[in-house]
């Protein structure tokens, strides 16, 4: 049974979630809802609405080129579902999985789910944790915990899709081009015409992929540049310097209309910038429909096709003797 569950800080953070992917539905700050997402819980069925608004993604957040890596010399071959790729865990990911609450109280959510052996074509029995939290400094955090009995890919990560103006403010969702934009990363991963990263970390500096002193997200977005060709915006891994330094900011979104400023901090190597690219109009929550760059996504992340490349700080793989854990903290500030 799908259900919603409410959590808040005896401040300004109130936010619903549901047991349907793990998916946050709404997070109101002062009133402000500030992610996209649909009215009832059956809107966001496969069926209905297939769409990752809200959802923790798994097993493999992002792409996998060509669905395929490797476990002890054999090759995986994971479901084709986003051009020759494999996209947030093949077509049923966990976005559409149901978890089960195991904890709840009006400051917490903490769900549970297996995965097993063979699910959407990945090896090995997962057992997941994820928690939602808020805290009094109006920060809402984000803990997952996966185990496995053998081994297999993992890289978990929130998708909402992020409006600071606030979705249910204006008649229709205003784009996303006046935000202000901070990511701490002096380089990212370019990618290939099919959205798999080429393999080298390439500087931001003098590109359009410079975010670090901030600007607005339109500053640059429509520039003849190859790369934002490739992905009709951004839609990008970017190296963070954080380095798994969850104390430190690694993103800062901004929006001058609302004053809401929103702060993200975690132990992830990576960070996914993408900017609504492909929303067409969508209807969601309070007849609003979604257009084209009327959200950012800021996926914290394991590196797109990590299995496939030779990078320290991010192999994405889950062995059964090390646990995969990770962290996320989105917290929320608002010059009044």
């Amino acid at each position: 049974m799908h259900k919603i569950y409410r959590i808040q800080n005896n401040k300004r953070l109130k936010i619903e979630i549901t047991n349907l992917g793990a998916r946050i539905t709404k997070l109101l700050y002062d009133g402000i809802d500030l992610v996209m997402g649909f009215d009832n819980i059956e809107d966001y069925y496969p069926e209905n609405n297939p769409s990752d608004f809200g959802a923790v993604i798994g097993r493999y957040a992002n792409r996998i080129a060509h669905g395929r890596f490797v476990v002890d010399d054999k090759i995986i071959q994971l479901p084709i579902n986003n051009g020759k790729n494999c996209l947030h865990g093949g077509p049923m990911g966990w976005q559409y999985s149901t978890y089960e609450v195991i904890e709840a109280n009006e400051r917490m959510v903490k769900m549970k789910m297996t995965s097993k052996d063979g699910d959407n074509g990945f090896p090995g029995t997962v057992t997941v944790n994820v928690t939602y939290s808020v805290d009094n400094d109006n920060s809402l955090r984000i803990d997952y915990l996966a185990q496995t009995d053998q081994t297999t890919i993992i890289n978990m990560t929130n998708h909402s899709y992020f409006n600071l103006d606030g979705v249910n403010a204006r008649p229709s969702t205003s784009k996303i081009h006046e935000h202000i934009l901070q990511i701490d990363a002096d380089k990212y991963t370019p990618i290939s015409k099919e959205f798999i990263p080429l393999g080298d970390h390439q500087s931001v500096a003098e590109t359009p992929f410079d975010f670090r002193k901030g600007k607005t997200i339109g500053q640059d977005i429509h520039q003849a540049h190859e790369q934002l060709n490739i992905g009709n915006g951004y839609d990008h891994n970017f190296v963070l310097n954080t380095k798994g330094d969850i104390s430190r900011p690694c993103a800062i979104l901004e929006s001058k209309n609302s004053g809401i400023r929103m702060e993200v901090y975690t132990n992830a190597p990576g960070i996914q910038l993408y900017t609504g690219n492909f929303l067409n109009g969508l209807k969601g929550k309070y007849e609003t429909s979604y257009i084209k760059q009327g959200a950012v996504c800021l996926e914290t992340q394991q590196y797109p096709d990590s299995p496939n490349h030779n990078w320290p700080e991010s192999s994405g793989y889950l062995h059964p003797d090390t646990p995969y854990t990770s962290t996320t903290i989105f917290k929320f500030l608002k010059h009044d």
